[in-house]
This record gives structure tokens, sequence and C-alpha cells, in this order.
């Protein structure tokens, strides 16, 4: 089992740094303001990922049971710790190296969203981020947001 899984994380990068090389959604800009220091003269700036305002109106049909939960920390495990890191802050090795940081689920902005919001991002995808209609059925996309939204609960 864990040999499967290694080798599905490890396809799952290889599929990562091919969307990178290939994505248009984010762009270089030079930074006028060389004297601050957060930013360097060379920033990788991607645009927000703002799903549409019907979005918000989808709804989650299945929950958050313990059951479903656990269902989304085993996708997790598969599809997303590599960029979003094992605790999702962010810091997963592949994510590290895509020059645009993976979203932090622990972040108020992001457990703020509604669920249908989320629903259609993790479907749609934008730049490093792949859309997932094709590899998730739509009740395992569910129980993913599920399992996000237990980030923002833990302190």
């Amino acid at each position: 089992m864990k040999k499967i899984r290694f080798y599905s994380v490890l396809v799952l990068c290889c599929a990562g740094a091919f969307i990178l090389s290939s994505s248009t959604n984010y762009t270089s800009k030079v930074v006028s303001d060389l004297n601050n220091s957060a930013i360097s003269a060379d920033t990788v700036v991607q645009e927000p990922f703002v799903a549409p305002a019907w979005a918000d109106t989808i709804k989650n049909p299945i929950g958050s049971s313990p059951e479903v939960i656990a269902k989304g920390e085993e996708i997790y495990n598969l599809y997303c710790f590599a960029c979003h890191g094992e605790t999702g802050y962010g810091d997963g090795a592949a994510g590290g190296a895509m020059g645009v940081k993976p979203a932090n689920f622990h972040d108020p902005k992001f457990s703020k969203q509604k669920d249908g919001t989320i629903f259609w991002k993790l479907t749609n995808g934008k730049g490093n981020m792949p859309p997932f209609k094709e590899i998730l059925k739509e009740e395992q996309r569910w129980q993913l947001i599920a399992y996000l939204k237990e980030f923002g609960k833990q302190k």
C-alpha cells in the first residue's frame, strides 16, 4: 500500500511539474520599490483565485460527518499534501518549487469561503492548481472540502 502511495505521489509531482512548465496564469512582475525587502526584483505574482459569485450558492450535499472527513483525509493524502503540506499550511515539498505558494488551509481567508466556492475552485483549478473535475468524483471533492475545512478549526 505504501509503495502504491509513493508512486501515486511521484506521478502527481511529475504532473504538477508539467502543469507548472506550461501554466500561463501567473506573471513575473518587476517591483519598482526595491527598498521593500519582502519582495524581490523578480517576484512571481499570481492573480487572485476568484470563483464566480454564483458558486456561493452551490450547497454541500453530503455534510461533514466523521466518516466524510476521514474519506476526505485519504483523498488529501493522495492528491494534496505534496503541495499543500502534511498539515495544510501550503508548505509541501512540491508546492515550494512552484514559484507561487499553495493555499494555506489554516488561513481565515480560506475558511471563510463557502463550500460552493471551494468546490468550484477545486473542480476548475487555476495556474499550478490542477482541475480535479476529471480526477475526483463529485462526492470525493465534497469529502475533500469537509476535510479541508477542519484545518481552519485547529488552533
